[in-house]
């Protein structure tokens, strides 16, 4: 017999610490899944384009194919990929790498909760991390749309990575160069299309972008490629300085002896 005290279907209730498997395409918003798909056919024309530099650079075929599993940082690979073909030694490129991927730091502390409770989804969440997934997720209001939006995304966009990466790099240098794509700024413009929406709503977010993105421009000029996007963090400071939040007032106790006082009694 159904407890009357019972008031929410249980196969409706979220579970906060179930398996990434379990997140179902049905919890994202309308139009968000098409909008992963068009990320995903940027990511696999940018994964062609770096599995082919690297083995036309002169490396071999498992240094792009392991660096994508493992790093799974497109940024940060193909400025590892650009030291080592330019004579540069393994500690330099690695050292650009995890310089180039500290912003992800400041993503994983953001998506922490919307990643889930358990060590293995946050240890494999961890992995999943990106620039597209976290648009992805802080464009979501929902706790089960984060929860879908970081998942699918995540595993998607490593998925088509990996795959594209192993085709270029067998490819190889039959695609020639490929900068004449314009490959270069096809992320940009679709994370700027992820972000709108919050910055619409969002008057911190809005101070943030806009104080990040003179960072960058201002930077781009004097610093090593992957500094200026750093140093954009600052911008997160513009967020806490907007206008300030009225404060309630505190009854004075003449005022606070009023409003307890019964209606009807001598004052």
């Amino acid at each position: 017999m159904r407890s009357p005290h019972r008031t929410e279907d249980p196969s409706q209730r979220t579970d906060e610490n179930a398996a990434p498997g379990l997140v179902r395409f049905s919890d994202l918003p309308p139009g968000v899944l098409r909008d992963i798909a068009l990320v995903l056919l940027a990511d696999v024309l940018v994964g062609v384009s770096f599995g082919a530099i690297a083995v036309g650079g002169g490396l071999p075929l498992w240094v792009p194919v392991l660096m994508s599993l493992l790093v799974y940082a497109g940024s940060a690979q193909f400025s590892a990929v650009g030291i080592l073909t330019a004579g540069g030694g393994p500690v330099a490129a690695a050292a650009t790498g995890l310089l180039l991927n500290t912003r992800t730091a400041a993503f994983s502390l953001a998506l922490a909760d919307d990643i889930g409770r358990t060590w293995t989804a946050r240890l494999i969440g961890a992995h999943l991390i990106t620039d597209e997934t976290a648009a992805f997720v802080l464009a979501q209001k929902g706790r089960g749309q984060r929860k879908a939006a970081f998942w699918i995304s995540g595993v998607g966009l490593f998925v088509a990575w990996n795959l594209s990466v192993l085709a270029g790099a067998l490819t190889g240098s039959a695609l020639g160069d490929t900068d004449r794509f314009g490959l270069d700024a096809a992320f940009p413009v679709v994370l700027l299309a992820l972000v709108l929406p919050a910055l619409r709503g969002d008057g911190a977010a809005r101070r943030a972008a806009a104080a990040g993105a003179v960072i960058a421009v201002v930077a781009a000029p004097l610093l090593p490629p992957g500094l200026p996007v750093l140093l954009a963090l600052l911008g997160l400071l513009a967020a806490r300085r907007g206008p300030g939040r009225r404060r309630p007032r505190t009854p004075s106790p003449r005022t606070a002896s009023r409003r307890t006082t019964p209606p009807g009694s001598a004052s």
